[in-house]
């Protein structure tokens, strides 16, 4: 997928009215997820996204303190000066896209080095175990 294509999905996935307004949402979160991953996750994901994507998500430094799944969308609101809703619609459009492009088995990885939050963010149902 080039990241033309890539941006055509999001905004498809996003109903966007201009592919502009897909590529900001997609550099916003893209390199949001970028200051969450670490380690093998970030570097197959990288080698998943086209290029230009994946520049976006390893130009971040990662964070020291993971941030929960709201904590990131309340984060990229602050970041973008938008509300958490619409912030809330871009993050779920553009993970969506990164979510096929990861994979199922890289998906989970990633979940897993994840803070809870984050999997119905990319499209799945996030499942607790009882205590």
């Amino acid at each position: 997928m080039t990241f033309r294509q890539m941006l055509e999905k999001v905004r498809y996935e996003g109903a966007y009215p201009t592919p502009e307004r897909a590529e900001e949402a997609v550099r916003l979160v893209l390199g949001g997820l970028g200051r969450q991953l670490t380690g093998d996750q970030r570097v197959e994901l990288a080698a998943r996204l086209p290029l230009e994507a994946a520049r976006i998500l390893t130009a971040e430094i990662p964070a020291t303190e993971p941030l929960t799944g709201w904590g990131f969308v309340k984060d990229l609101a602050t970041r973008a000066g938008a509300s958490p809703a619409t912030t809330r619609w871009d993050t779920g459009a553009v993970l969506t896209a990164v979510a096929a492009l990861a994979g199922p088995e890289l998906l989970t990885s990633i979940l897993a080095q994840l803070p809870s939050g984050y999997a119905l963010l990319f499209g799945r149902a996030e499942l607790i175990q009882a205590a």
